[in-house]
Formats: structure tokens, C-alpha cells, sequence
């Protein structure tokens, strides 16, 4: 289906590009216990506390797996001037992410994922329940302001803009328009993963929801690859976008192209997988940095599914290198044969 050398030497052409991220930056943290007994208070369980992380988050994640696949990446969103914020900042900077871009604003709470990891050291922590702490939605006109100037300055040397929306107000339809403007005078894609909102951000060059959000866009059910392809193409269509880059979970992906076919592509690896958190992230980074890279869009799409069969067998918030996607694609059949 695609030759292997071809694929290792897009991956390999990675680290010379150049990718602005822009969104909202979130800190997923993880608290780990060991279960000890029933709770007389609640029927609940009581773990006992063994160990706190914290990882980064929506787009910050999305900025580190660039980061990790070998890219420059340069985040451009809002962090609060708390705790949250400057251990975003503090993991920024060690995984040598820059930080120019990132607004921090007094009085603003920074988004913080909590998540309750149950389990004992040689048994698999299970996920117990979530907290979110979140901001007020919106931002104000200053911060709209300094995003919009963080865009631009960033922009002036980007191969492309990968949004990563939330929903938290990082990128409002004035940074969106920046990020448009910015990237047509450099000719440089612009990708767009929005959790709750996709329409607003028409004229990307690709989107990349998953397949219940095409299902609600569309308004119908997608029982099969026939119903999902008439609501892709609907969605391309109301984006306006060259892309659509559909992830379906354990059955793979379709890519929709504007001016080609439809291409389902089967899950990548196995489907017993481990950990679906932060798995967009990396798809859309993947996919982003290989079309900056000037990969062809099928090419982007596979090595974007085996990155993402890659991450889903790891625990929390995770990435892949770009050494673990070469080796992956040697593990790959469809590369191996051509």
C-alpha cells in the first residue's frame, strides 16, 4: 500500500518543520491510590494515596507530540498565573518547547483535568472518575489581543497551524481569522481539531473529528461506510476544507478528500487497546506535521492511524517519537509489502 523507505523519509523530514499550536492549554493531571477498603460513610472505595503527576493537556498535548515526533513546535494560548499554569510552563520547558507564545493572565484558572487512578504497583490503574476544574468562558479583549500577536510572531516562520479548540475560549473567531491570514501568506497548512464546535472554523485546510461528532454534525446515523461517506462528504463540504480526516475508534479511519476518493484505512495495530486519552492529539499532530512535510494526504492519514495505534497502548496522556513511529511502521504489513 505505501512504501516503507517512502514513509520513513517523511518521518525523517520532520524535524526541520516548523508547527504553530494554537489552543487551549490544559494540565491533565493523575492521582494514584491503592485500594484499601469500603468506605462507612458511602458505599465508595477509599484508596490510599501512592502517588501525583501531571501531564500536558489539550493543546499543550498536542504541542508535545510535535515536539516528540521530532517538529518545532510553538504553542500559542492562555494559561492562568496558578499552579496549574506554571507546571504547564515548568513541562514546556522540559521537554524544550518554547513558551513565547504562551499569554498568562492573572485571575484566569488554568484548565486542569483531574483524573483518580485506582490500583496496586503491578496490577492496571483504573480510571475511577474525573474532575474538571475549569475558566469562565471567553477571554477578555487584552488576551484576545495578545493571542492574535502571538499568532502572527510565531507565524512569521511556521510550515503550519494545527488548532487544537476545547472549548475554553483559547481561540475565538478573531485568533481563528489570524491563524487563516497568517497561514495564507505563507502558504502553510492549517489543521483544526475542535471538540464541540467544527463548523465555526471553516477554510482550514483539514479537519480531523471522530465518528459520533460527524455523526451529530450530520444529523443522522452512521450505520455503515456507505451512510458515513454521504455524511463526510457533507461535512467537507460545510468546512470547506481539502481534508477530513475521520477517526472510527477500533474500526480505523476514512479520509475524505475534496478533489479524490474516500479512504478507509483499517485500525493500525491491535485493538486491545490500553488508553484512548490524549489519542486525537497525536492523530491530528501526526497528520499535521506529515502534510507540513509534504506528504501526500493518504500518506499523512496512515502515518497519523499508526501513531495513533502507537499512543492507545500506553497508560494516560502520552506520545509517540519519531523513532517509535519508524519502528512501528516496519511492524506495518501494509508499508512491509511494497
Amino acid at each position: 500500500m505505501f512504501p516503507l523507505k517512502r514513509l520513513r523519509e517523511i518521518v525523517g523530514g520532520f524535524a526541520s518543520k516548523k508547527i504553530v499550536v494554537v489552543g487551549d492549554l490544559i494540565a491533565d493531571e493523575y492521582l494514584y491510590g491503592k485500594p484499601a477498603r469500603i468506605s462507612r460513610e458511602a458505599p465508595v472505595l477509599i484508596l490510599r494515596f501512592t502517588d501525583r503527576e501531571v501531564r500536558l493537556g489539550g493543546a499543550a498535548n498536542a504541542a508535545h507530540n510535535v515536539r516528540a515526533l521530532g517538529a518545532t513546535a510553538l504553542p500559542v494560548g492562555v494559561l492562568g498565573a496558578d499552579t496549574a499554569g506554571a507546571e504547564v510552563l515548568r513541562l514546556f520547558t522540559e521537554t524544550g518547547i518554547a513558551t513565547d507564545g504562551v499569554v498568562k493572565a492573572q485571575g484566569r484558572q488554568t484548565p486542569v483535568k483531574t483524573r483518580i487512578m485506582a490500583g496496586g504497583y503491578e496490577s492496571t490503574r483504573q480510571q475511577v472518575v474525573r474532575l474538571d476544574r475549569e475558566p469562565e468562558p471567553g477571554i477578555a479583549d487584552d488576551l484576545e489581543a495578545a493571542l492574535i500577536a502571538a499568532v502572527r510572531a510565531a507565524g512569521s516562520r511556521a510550515d503550519a497551524f494545527l488548532v487544537s479548540d476545547y472549548g475554553y475560549g483559547a481561540v475565538t473567531p478573531r485568533v481563528f481569522e489570524a491563524v487563516l491570514e497568517t497561514a495564507r501568506g505563507r502558504r502553510a497548512v492549517v489543521t483544526v481539531d475542535s471538540r464541540y464546535d467544527l463548523p465555526r472554523f471553516k477554510g482550514a485546510t483539514a479537519a480531523a473529528p471522530n465518528e459520533p461528532e460527524v455523526e451529530a454534525l450530520a444529523g443522522a446515523e452512521l450505520g455503515d461506510e456507505r451512510a458515513l461517506e454521504k455524511a463526510g462528504r457533507a461535512v467537507l463540504e460545510r468546512l470547506e476544507s481539502r481534508y477530513l480526516l475521520v477517526t472510527r475508534g477500533n474500526r480505523g479511519m476514512a479520509l475524505f478528500e475534496r478533489e479524490g476518493p474516500v479512504t478507509f484505512m483499517p485500525i493500525h495495530g491491535s485493538d486491545q487497546i490500553a488508553d484512548v486519552t490524549g489519542a486525537g492529539d497525536t492523530v491530528i499532530s501526526t497528520f499535521t506535521v506529515a502534510l507540513a512535510t509534504g506528504a501526500g494526504a493518504v500518506e499523512a492519514a496512515w502515518l497519523a492511524n499508526v501513531a495513533g495505534g502507537a499512543v492507545v497502548m500506553k497508560r494516560g496522556t502520552a506520545t509517540v517519537s519519531a523513532a517509535e513511529l519508524s519502528e512501528s511502521l516496519g511492524d506495518d504489513g501494509a508499508a512491509a509489502r511494497s
